[in-house]
């Protein structure tokens, strides 16, 4: 708030929507301290929505006349043109949204803005406003996401067959593509999605119509005002409609675990990026230099996102907290809801955009892949599956390949790199070596080791294409 609008902030009780009530003016301090209209204003075009909605009903049930409906609307027109402009003039001591719209309302037409709040409380319209600015943001999420499961698959495609180590404990572990590795990370996105697209089934529930706790004594249509705003129905208790925010708990858990998968993406990144292991680059526009190392081209939006996601986590944590000790019905606690709320869905949606731009662009290194793959003995289990497959105990063949692991740490080769005798003395397996033939050297390569996982779900390059194929019909 600037100087010149706080002077103008001082508003006698009489000024206020409940003033009567009170013998004294509210201390300033607890003007600003009670106050929501710096952050809650985001709401004006809902709040201006949710009112065209109601007035409408109003008017079609008798309870306010036509002429008070079309002096709502053009009042309505000019005080959003008003919002888009930057011209209106936003009061600290009208509290909120919902006052200072309905304040600028009246003195526009008078007596029809005065009859708008028949029959509704602010209990009930911020209950409505949330939700519908939280279903334009949840659709606005949901379309990023989509984005960036789309490039995902692009680059998934494109290296369906590129090898690389996969790790368990960040120890190589057996041979993948990149392909299959990224599709990896669509599936958590497409579990994100789903989750947000049933949290949005239960955010499009209208509260409208639940006053201040009991409901109305006015003949109102509840079900008009949802058809209206595009709401699937109404909130079937008036103490839960006003109280409820189940759904902005849910959708910060959803906010949570995209955030959660974009860091664990992230850190994969931010170790692919590095020169030691140099599996990929990004982009110069989504990296940053050094101020005193010239030679430095740092993954800031990666780092960035992995430290965003803490904040994330900590605003699920504050609404459930802040909802714990409520008793029924609206307490002024739900003030704190929106701070929150609005912050996971704008780190959300903006990481998600960066995401959705940056990672088709990826560039990746192949050849550093495909060399990483080639250490820590990573067709290991390969062999092993291949002793069993010519008739030998799996666990009697898990013992012979690490007797031929141990024997090429000694001599700092791989697997692949022993002769055919020098494999058979390297198992250890007595008369049972002959059961190593020629054919196992298929088994040995990066190559034979990823196609041999031909199974719904595994690493070979068809198997990778099919579930590329498969997962595009979903988007």
């Amino acid at each position: 708030m600037s100087d010149k609008n706080s002077k103008n902030n001082s508003l006698d009780n009489k000024d206020q929507a409940w003033s009567a009530r009170f013998a004294e003016p509210v201390a300033e301090l607890v003007q600003r301290y009670t106050a929501s209209v710096g952050f809650d204003q985001r709401m004006a075009m809902v709040d201006i929505q949710g009112s065209l909605a109601h007035a409408q009903m109003l008017a079609q049930q008798k309870i306010i006349s036509n002429d008070d409906l079309t002096a709502i609307q053009k009042g309505m027109a000019q005080i959003q043109a008003e919002i888009e402009s930057g011209q209106f003039h936003w009061q600290l001591a009208l509290e909120d949204v919902h006052l200072n719209i309905e304040a600028r309302l009246t003195q526009l037409v008078g007596d029809a803005g005065k009859r708008l709040h028949t029959g509704r409380s602010r209990n009930d319209q911020v209950a409505t406003d949330i939700r519908l600015w939280l279903r334009g943001a949840i659709d606005q999420i949901d379309s990023q996401l989509t984005q960036l499961r789309k490039g995902l698959c692009d680059v998934a495609e494109k290296h369906a067959a590129t090898i690389m180590p996969g790790f368990t404990h960040l120890q190589v572990a057996q041979p993948i593509s990149f392909g299959h590795h990224l599709m990896a990370y669509a599936e958590m996105f497409a579990r994100d999605a789903s989750r947000l697209r049933d949290c949005r089934a239960r955010v499009n529930r209208l509260p409208l119509g639940a006053a201040a706790l009991a409901g109305t004594s006015y003949p109102i249509d509840r079900a008009l005002v949802a058809k209206l705003l595009g709401f699937d129905g109404v909130c079937a208790n008036s103490l839960d409609a006003v109280s409820d925010r189940d759904f902005a708990i849910e959708f910060c858990s959803v906010s949570s675990l995209i955030m959660t998968h974009i860091s664990r993406l992230s850190e994969e990144l931010i170790l692919w990026m590095s020169p030691r292991i140099g599996f990929i680059d990004l982009p110069d526009r989504f990296c940053t230099g050094s101020s005193i190392m010239p030679q430095k081209k740092n993954p800031d939006v990666p780092e960035l996102a992995r430290g965003k996601t803490g904040r994330v986590n900590g605003n699920l944590i504050a609404m459930l907290t802040l909802m714990k000790g409520q008793p029924l019905a609206y307490n002024k606690d739900n003030q704190e809801d929106k701070e929150p709320l609005f912050d996971s869905a704008d780190t959300v949606l903006d990481t998600l955009t960066i995401f959705a731009d940056m990672v088709p662009h990826i560039q990746v290194k192949a050849e550093a892949m495909r060399a990483a793959a080639l250490q820590g003995f990573a067709t290991a289990t390969d062999l092993a599956d291949y002793l069993v497959k010519k008739g030998l105990p799996f666990r009697d063949a898990h013992e012979a390949v690490a007797h031929a692991v141990k024997t090429c740490a000694a001599r700092q080769c791989d697997l692949a790199d022993l002769n055919l005798d020098e494999l058979r003395a390297a198992c250890n397996l007595g008369q049972q070596a002959q059961l190593i033939d020629a054919d196992v050297k298929d088994c040995l390569t990066l190559e034979g080791s990823i196609a041999g996982r031909q199974h719904v779900g595994g690493t070979a390059p068809q198997q990778v294409l099919r579930a590329i194929a498969e997962y595009r019909k979903s988007l």
